[in-house]
């Protein structure tokens, strides 16, 4: 299988992210997982697999790099019970893989997976588009609502590229909730989260990555209006952009 280049694969867990700077809605990758942001009613397990998971999706810890639980454990203020149980769940996920009498590692970024992801992407992001927009609570109106609010702050000469991509995670995991079918919304992330790490390999030369972003404000207008036909047009147009630019990119 063609595998692109990933950065060097001994850096530390928790290493730069991509693009450089503070984050917008980040999670601070050395916090402590008694924050606020993390909600108290997770589990130790629950807190720990989110912030490993991002850590991951957003190239912090770099593709081919080693698993260390206890650093992770540290990082995170957490014993090595919840890392290993979270560490299970990526794993079948596809962000880490572990080898015998080698260790755990988080496994590279293989281009030749992006026609793949993008096939069940651009099946199923249009149909929990469609759902969102029938199903929304006026709770998933307001998050949206105010996601859409982030959209339109979004410069493109201040804004910084992962502060951008944890923004669109944000959009597409809050769409997915709103379609209320927690077997498609599980799907979803876990192909997104797979799509942002190709993504986040190729920032460097996206030139328009906060157009990209951008095109979800015209969704998410959709969604709120309860427009069913019209979110699913603009969830499989942005799921083909998104295929279009990384390819024009390689």
């Amino acid at each position: 299988m063609q595998q692109v280049a990933t950065g060097p694969a001994g850096g530390k867990a928790g290493g730069g992210a991509p693009g450089g700077g503070a984050s917008r809605g980040a999670e601070p990758g050395g916090a402590h997982l008694g924050g606020a942001e993390f909600g108290g009613e997770l589990s130790l397990a629950e807190r720990a697999y989110r912030a490993i998971r991002d850590r991951l999706v957003m190239l912090e810890i770099r593709p081919g790099a080693p698993i260390n639980e206890e650093q992770l454990g540290q990082s995170l203020g957490v014993g090595r019970t919840p890392v290993r149980e979270a560490l299970k769940r990526l794993q079948y996920e596809r962000l880490i893989t572990t080898y015998p009498r080698r260790g755990t590692f988080a496994t590279e970024v293989n281009i030749t997976d992006l026609a793949h992801i993008s096939e069940v992407r651009q099946e199923l992001e249009p149909l929990a588009a469609a759902q969102a927009a029938r199903r929304a609570t006026a709770v998933d109106r307001t998050t949206l609502t105010a996601l859409r609010r982030e959209l339109e702050r979004v410069d493109p000469r201040q804004d910084d590229a992962a502060g951008l991509m944890h923004l669109d995670l944000q959009v597409h995991r809050a769409v997915y909730a709103a379609a209320h079918n927690p077997y498609l919304e599980d799907t979803l992330v876990r192909h997104d989260n797979l799509a942002t790490r190709i993504w986040c390999l190729f920032i460097d030369r996206l030139p328009d990555m906060a157009g990209h972003v951008e095109e979800h404000g015209p969704l998410i207008d959709a969604i709120v209006a309860g427009e069913p036909d019209k979110a699913a047009r603009l969830a499989r147009s942005h799921v083909e952009d998104f295929e279009r630019a990384i390819r024009e990119a390689i």
